[in-house]
């Protein structure tokens, strides 16, 4: 399944952090503290298809988006 930007207020409702891979980077959302803007989210979340990154695993309430070793072992634990 493909998700676009209009797909992702729906996706990632009830979640409570989105941690977002970008190269060797990672961008972390804190959604509930401060909900991002939707473009802002749209812009780190969508790869350059228009569809969202992969992978994206989702682990309770939390995303991991795009591939980090780190990150994944930090958040999989």
């Amino acid at each position: 399944m493909r998700f676009e930007a209009s797909d992702l207020g729906q996706l990632f409702a009830g979640a409570t952090q989105l941690v977002v891979a970008k190269g060797k980077k990672l961008v972390v959302f804190d959604l509930e503290r401060d909900l991002p803007a939707p473009q802002d989210l749209a812009r780190v979340a969508l790869g350059p298809s228009g569809k969202l990154r992969a992978p994206a695993v989702r682990c309770g309430t939390k995303w991991l988006i795009g591939f980090h070793p780190e990150a994944y072992a930090e958040h999989l634990d």
